[in-house]
């Protein structure tokens, strides 16, 4: 898999352009975001038309160490989405080697061969990069599993931890040579306000914040997440119910024909035997789902809002 492109979910317009309609009329079901977002409040007007302040930052981030047990001596920013730290972090890092065990999201990959890194999938590597849970298969990671014993830096990117907290490795972020990657778009369903956390060795958060530079977050996304990493009661609700939908796919599917290979209450991975075929079908009725290239029979899927699963069921049956 190594030197593959930067596929993503998402790509509706193409998908639209293709097969028609448009992109209300659609329901796209290739990410892993929560279909039903985080009820944004009003907010000050100000956060609109002032510089982001060093107040509402600092509410940010002491809400964010509170919502996910971030050890106080570890540093922690905050950033124009995760993906805007998974570009930074190579640049700070003296070149080397990286171990980034696949299939998994590509960008952490492609940002260290930009920076003219070695990739490889198992050591010895001076820095190794876990997804946990991974994407797009639901594989966790322990500490007696990671892939490098004597790694010089771990990087732990957590972006769907938050559907299982109890799974989550933050304690690590407290000792040196670590750093855990937090989102925020997928859980709270915000994807499009760009957000994410880096947790971890303080020396290198510092230098990493340098390199985002000042004002990184919007005043709005400052205010909203702190908002929502407030709300423990919301957050709950949402589990128990992204729990429930997934189990509810999973036999959809199952009924289908399809296997079940693994996932996260966020999205579910299938192996239908023609993933192209299947992701034609379900896009005769404008439902968009997720292929690779590596893999001709995964199809992945997120789950659909409340309102689309007539729509859904009515696709697959």
């Amino acid at each position: 898999m190594t030197g593959l492109g930067r596929d993503h979910g998402g790509g509706l317009d193409a998908a639209v352009a293709r097969f028609g309609g448009t992109r209300i009329g659609w329901i796209d079901l290739s990410t892993g975001i929560n279909p039903v977002a985080f009820p944004v409040s009003n907010l000050p007007f100000d956060a609109w038309t002032a510089l982001p302040d060093k107040t509402a930052q600092a509410n940010l981030l002491k809400t964010a160490r509170r919502f996910w047990g971030i050890p106080e001596q570890a540093g922690l920013i905050a950033a124009p989405g995760a993906s805007a730290v998974i570009a930074q972090i190579p640049q700070v890092l003296p070149k080397g080697t990286v171990c980034i065990p696949e299939p998994t999201y590509n960008e952490h990959a492609a940002a260290f061969r930009t920076y003219e890194w070695e990739v490889t999938q198992a050591g010895p590597a001076d820095v190794q990069v876990v997804v946990h849970p991974n994407n797009p298969d639901g594989r966790q990671w322990t500490q007696d599993t990671f892939p490098v014993r004597d790694a010089t830096l771990t990087i732990i990117d957590e972006s769907f931890c938050d559907i299982a907290p109890s799974l989550s490795l933050i304690d690590s972020a407290g000792g040196p040579g670590t750093l855990v990657l937090k989102s925020f778009g997928k859980f709270w369903g915000l994807a499009g306000m760009r957000l994410g956390f880096l947790a971890g060795d303080p020396e290198l958060i510092d230098q990493l914040a340098d390199t985002l530079g000042p004002w990184a977050v919007s005043g709005p996304a400052l205010h909203i997440g702190a908002q929502a990493l407030s709300d423990m009661d919301w957050a709950r609700a949402t589990r128990d119910r992204l729990s429930e939908d997934a189990a509810r796919l999973d036999a959809l599917m199952q009924i289908a024909g399809a296997k079940v290979i693994g996932g996260t209450p966020l999205f579910r991975l299938y192996d239908v035997g023609e993933a192209i075929e299947w992701q034609t079908q379900l896009a005769q009725h404008k439902i968009w789902s997720r292929t690779f290239p590596y893999a001709p029979g995964w199809l992945r899927l997120g789950l659909p809002h409340p309102l689309h699963w007539p729509r859904v069921e009515a696709a697959l049956a």
